[in-house]
Order: structure tokens, then sequence, then C-alpha cells
């Protein structure tokens, strides 16, 4: 792009809505290998939420959850269970982020706000995304706390544990059929993003189901939104039963990289994380379409790990069954050596995958 008027440093963190905020934390620190860094709660003087900071190289995932029953984050999880509720991007000005996206059709939910306490100020901002979902502008250039004014820093107890998921790659959204080159252009029109690609049903399908994305990057390329959305098929597509389970758009999934993907699996197997498992067909001409790799190939059919290749250079991938009971929200590990694509080789067999899955839930 000729000039980026959204200039984005990057992710600041994912909020997510959950049912039970220090269960959830509990849970991504033994299981992910998060550790805590923050809360805020009755103890900090909110009355109205509990949340809990957790962080794993530059990942930042803050955990929220109501006090009250007639609280709107308790009907967000009564309507939808635990989700993505906030994609916040860190800016190095948030006047002028939501002065600019304010001035391109974006809906401003929370204008700027400016939060100190012994550590700095902290602005941000609000705009609304697809569904439920909003964008939050954050700017912590003159902050030094834990994470947020109105948050104590936590004592993670115990020894660390991590898994070696180092930073958020992408995060996808799903959106309704129709609603794909909607958002496409919002992001360009809003965000300043551009198209990286494009995906049609006849790259994504298989004999029941398809679906159509674009993937959206902003002007560094360091902040990446694929937009998914059903196509035309026999039965159900797993964007379907996603918007059926989860009510509506949201974020499906938030890949994280990682520098050593098999041993960053391999812990998480430990742990009683389920992953997709793709046909053991899948790698049986694995070597000659992808070539050389680092990797061993034996090793990577053992912990069912992908594999693709483009112009650039080569990615590995893994997804994990939904995290919680509703088939909605799941995550993407993956390695990138040079590869700016996202498994495009992959996908016929992880819609396979994912059908069988869907066709074990009832759903397909």
């Amino acid at each position: 792009m000729s000039s980026d008027f959204m200039p984005l440093r990057g992710w600041d963190h994912i909020e997510f809505y959950v049912g039970n905020a220090k269960q959830s934390a509990h849970f991504y620190d033994k299981v992910f290998g998060f550790r805590p860094v923050a809360k805020l709660g009755l103890e900090t003087g909110s009355r109205d939420r509990a949340s809990y900071v957790m962080a794993q190289g530059n990942i930042r995932f803050v955990f929220t959850s109501a006090l009250r029953p007639d609280h709107e984050i308790a009907r967000h999880c009564a309507l939808r269970g635990d989700g993505v509720k906030c994609i916040a991007l860190e800016v190095n000005d948030c006047e002028a982020a939501l002065r600019e996206a304010k001035s391109r059709g974006a809906t401003v939910l929370q204008p700027v706000q400016a939060q100190e306490d012994a550590h700095g100020t902290i602005r941000s901002g609000v705009i609304k995304y697809a569904g439920d979902t909003v964008f939050k502008f954050v700017e912590r250039k003159d902050y030094r706390g834990a994470f947020m004014p109105g948050f104590a820093p936590i004592e993670a107890r115990g020894a660390a544990a991590p898994t070696g998921l180092a930073a958020v790659d992408h995060i996808v959204t799903n959106v309704y059929l129709g609603e794909m080159d909607y958002w496409a252009r919002w992001f360009e029109r809003v965000m300043g993003f551009s198209q990286l690609t494009h995906f049609t049903d006849k790259d994504i399908s298989t004999e029941y189901s398809a679906l159509m994305s674009k993937v959206m990057e902003n002007g560094s390329g360091k902040v990446k939104f694929p937009i998914n959305e059903p196509a035309e098929g026999r039965r159900k597509s797993q964007i379907d039963e996603y918007l059926d389970f989860y009510c509506g758009p949201g974020v499906q999934h938030v890949a994280m990289n990682t520098k050593d993907i098999c041993k960053t699996v391999r812990a998480l197997r430990e742990r009683d994380i389920d992953f997709l498992r793709v046909p053991d067909t899948y790698y049986e001409d694995l070597e000659q379409r992808v070539g050389k790799i680092d990797e061993d190939y034996a090793e990577l059919r053992e912990l069912g790990i992908l594999v693709d290749r483009d112009e650039d250079g080569y990615l590995l991938q893994i997804f994990t069954q939904p995290i919680q009971d509703r088939p909605t929200l799941f995550f993407e590990v993956i390695e990138r050596h040079g590869c700016r694509g996202f498994g495009q080789g992959n996908f016929k067999a992880l819609f396979v995958s994912l059908e069988r899955e869907q066709a074990r839930r009832g759903n397909l």
C-alpha cells in the first residue's frame, strides 16, 4: 500500500468472555502453559466482573466472567458459550486510530478513554466488528504496569511449564453466507488492510460441504484476519455448525506460532489436548508433494502435523478440537519457514477430518 493510515504495532491481547474466569485461567496455565500476570476482581475494586491476564511468549490472553447474572458478560456466555469478545491491537496513537476508523465508517462503541495509576496512563477506544465481537485500540507507550490500571499483579505459583507458544499468527472469523465480501471491504476501508489471498469453494470443499475465505492483512503484514463464510453444499459445513452453536458470527480460531511444533504438540498431547487427525492417506505422498524440509516426516505423521509449501517456503500446522463443549472456538499451532500462506494444500484433508467430527456430533 502507498500509505498506512492505520499503523498497528501488533496484537495487544485477546479477551475471552467465559463462564468462570478463575477456572479458565487455571486450565490455560496447566494445559497450554500460560502464566498468570494480573487480575481484576472484587479484591481490586471491580464489582461486576473478574478478569485474569495470562501470558506466554508474546501472547496475552484475558479471561473475563461476570459476577452478577444480569450482566452483559453473563448474557453473552449464556447465548454463545465461552468465546472471543475483544481483539485488542496496539497502536502508537489511540486518538488518531479511532479518528481514522470513525471517519471511514466504523461504529465507535467506546470513545478514547484514559486510565491512570501509579504506573502511568493507558488510552483505549473500541469499535464494532462482526457479530458482537469488538476491536480495541490500545496505546500503552506511557504505561509500565503489569497490564492495565485496575489490575493487580499476580505472583505465579509453581514452576513455569510453557509449551513453546510464542506469538499470535492470525485470527479467523466466521460470518454468514454473503457477509465475507462486506467484511473484507470493511477491513480495506476502515482499517487500511489489503487482501492477501482469496479461497473459493473450489479450493475448500468435499463431496458434502464447502466454504469460502478471504485473508486480510495490515500494511506491515504483522496482523492477519482470514474471514470465512459457508458455501452452498449438500450438507452443513463446519462454518454452518459454528454459526449455529455460537448463535452468530465470531472468532472461529486463534493461530499461534511456535519455533518447534513437534515439541509443542507433544507437550500439549501429554496434557490431554485433542487434535484433529487427518486420514493416514494424507501422508502417503506428502514428501513428494512438499519436498525437503528440516523435520522428520515420520515424526510429523506420528503427531498428525500437516505440511504445505508456497513460493516463499513451507509451514507446519495442526488444529485442536474445540476447547469447550460447543463446537465453536479452537486453536491452531503453526510453525513457519518463510511460507506466508495458510496451508491451502491441506484444506481437503482438513475438511474430511472436520466433517468426520461433525458427523460424530450429529451435525453434518
